[in-house]
């Protein structure tokens, strides 16, 4: 595998995580734990599933798989002594009857393959071949297809079986920020029929694999092949739900120009607002405090509530 230091220093310092020293604990609700959870496909990583305060086997749930795993729900397991504290956030907008009931399921990162794993590697194949000799990689470094395998074929029919969820893609969704929004937008593309729906903050659109101050430059290019790959890609218009945003400030505030080219795109194919949601959040930045502020929204948009 080659390596490409401007790109991990420009995403590792805002997105990645290093490997927790001790399991998550939720102040809200409980959290089962998987630690190098066995696969075929990909490297084993720990596993955490979320259930709710009040659980009950009996019932059915749907499911959100989220990625960056470490950093969902105690930040003091954190790198940056951050978290979304989705616990918190999923207790409240499923006790307040704001969604259905939902489990969470947190898959850790590999701090040092993360970008190798989560970017889409099929969007490569709309480069032209000097974008990837420009950087000193290629598409096969790219992971990203064994990744998703893993979740498809391996974690999600465990969840399934051990667990009493709704298996179908409607109550089956993903979610995840900068690289880990690219990863669920590529899941929602690539298995339209696993994943109902995809929630992506603050996703990477720009693409480009490359320091902070080469990004504007290169983006364009980088960019518009992740467009590319979207209009041969996309699930049939307002088939499944997706929800993208970003916020403007730090790494993110290079985010909106490219995030209303992809809005543009899913528009002219015909997709609505009730199936395709995107929003830009003035003063939040490329993290998870901002992050954590805002994602009840998109939790509201996929696990709406049935109406009575």
């Amino acid at each position: 595998m080659k390596t490409f230091l401007p790109l991990l220093l420009a995403l590792l310092i805002v997105g990645c995580a290093e490997q927790p020293q001790a399991p998550q604990k939720a102040e809200y609700g409980h959290l089962d734990y998987y630690p190098a959870f066995e696969t075929s496909h990909f490297t084993p990583r720990d596993v955490l599933v979320w259930l709710p305060e009040d659980y009950n086997p009996k019932e059915r749930y749907g499911v959100l798989y989220m990625h960056d795993g470490q950093m969902l729900f105690d930040r003091a397991t954190s790198w940056n002594n951050q978290s979304w504290e989705i616990d918190s956030l999923a207790h409240a907008v499923i006790s307040d009857k704001r969604t259905a009931p939902f489990i969470v399921v947190g898959i850790d990162n590999c701090d040092s393959t993360r970008l190798f794993d989560y970017m889409p590697r099929r969007v490569f194949d709309y480069l032209p071949s000097e974008e990837l000799q420009r950087y000193n990689t290629q598409a096969a470094d790219f992971r990203s297809d064994d990744y998703l395998k893993f979740l498809v074929e391996e974690l999600k029919p465990f969840i399934d079986s051990h667990y009493p969820t709704y298996p179908d893609a409607a109550h089956t969704a993903t979610a995840g920020s900068s690289a880990g929004g690219l990863i669920s937008l590529y899941a929602i593309c690539e298995y339209p029929e696993v994943f109902g729906a995809a929630a992506c903050l603050s996703t990477h659109t720009p693409m480009v694999i490359a320091s902070l101050d080469q990004i504007a430059e290169a983006a364009p290019v980088w960019s518009k092949a992740l467009r590319d790959y979207i209009a041969e890609h996309q699930p049939t218009p307002n088939s499944v739900k997706i929800y993208m945003d970003c916020g403007d400030q730090t790494l993110d505030s290079l985010y909106p120009h490219y995030q209303q080219k992809v809005d543009s795109l899913f528009h002219s194919h015909g997709w609505n607002d009730n199936n395709y949601q995107s929003r830009v959040f003035a003063g939040h930045h490329h993290d998870e405090n901002s992050w954590k502020r805002r994602f009840d929204i998109p939790l509201q948009f996929i696990f709406a509530p049935k109406a009575e």
